[in-house]
């Protein structure tokens, strides 16, 4: 099988590297072909351009930032809808729009393409062992056929429904993680504030209900100091902005989840954007 990669970038570069591992030839576009050169000289292969890469893999995978990157790599004249091949099968692993999933889905299928949305979380960890949890959403029966690829990147893998319902299941899990990494910036401040060592508890609240993988990863790392992305705090904002815009389309207010992004915007205007969600523990500081 060959694999157009799009989006070598904090989780891409591994997952890049897990799909080698596992045997597939790989070929990647970046637009800095300076920041992949320890991929490429691990066995992957550059393409210069989204349109050639688009022409001469039989499987094409995204993973960008934002959905306005998402609609201008598939829909743009010389990206991908336009120029892949019949019988090409495209993974959207962003989390992006839900809408714009279905939307990808139906054009593809108008150029005998087909497209599946496959969000996935687990972090730069998770992408580095392999250990990713992945949303399926589209036609079963390419699901099946991707299978294998899911396999090399990832530990969990569910298909979740038609076109769109990999981008829900992955924001309805974005609304956890919301909670969750609020939670243990509270836990933090609040033992710090009255003379306690997280440090020495984080070990014991993860014996206990409050046990969590925010507490287990994000808490040393901000503890420590430690403020590099796993996953950056402006794609957390995008991600609770989607999951919000869905709902209000139903007039449901997820309160909750409207005050963690207002704390991380508030961080984000102050320039603190491109650091990791662990760095919600500056807004108690």
């Amino acid at each position: 099988m060959k694999i157009g990669f799009i989006g070598v970038g904090v989780m891409g570069k591994s997952m890049v590297r897990n799909l080698m591992k596992k045997g597939f030839e790989v070929e990647i576009y970046a637009r800095n072909k300076d920041k992949v050169t320890d991929v490429l000289e691990e066995g992957a292969v550059f393409v210069d351009e989204i349109r050639k890469l688009s022409q001469q893999n039989d499987f094409i995978i995204t993973i960008v930032g934002f959905p306005s990157d998402v609609r201008s790599v598939y829909f743009d004249e010389d990206k991908i809808l336009k120029n892949a091949k019949a019988g090409t099968i495209l993974i959207d692993m962003t989390t992006s729009s839900p809408s714009l999933a279905v939307e990808i889905n139906d054009k593809a299928k108008e150029y005998g393409i087909y497209s599946m949305d496959c969000p996935v979380t687990g972090g730069d960890i998770g992408a580095k062992e392999g250990t990713l949890t992945i949303f399926a959403g589209g036609d079963f029966e390419i699901y099946e056929k991707i299978l294998p690829i899911l396999q090399a990147l990832g530990t969990t893998i569910v298909y979740v429904g038609q076109a769109g319902s990999g981008q829900h299941a992955k924001l309805a899990n974005q609304i956890g993680v919301a909670g969750a990494i609020a939670a243990v910036s509270e836990m933090i401040a609040y033992a710090k504030h009255n003379g306690l060592n997280p440090k020495d508890l984080i070990s014991v609240w993860n014996t206990g209900s409050a046990a969590s993988t925010q507490l287990k990863v994000s808490a040393p790392r901000a503890l420590d100091g430690n403020m590099n992305p796993g996953f950056y705090i402006k794609h957390f904002i995008k991600d609770m902005n989607l999951a919000i815009d869905e709902m209000q389309k139903i007039d449901i207010d997820l309160k909750m989840l409207h005050t963690v992004r207002d704390m991380y915007q508030k961080l984000a205007d102050e320039g603190y954007e491109d650091l990791g969600t662990q760095a919600l523990v500056k807004y108690y500081e």
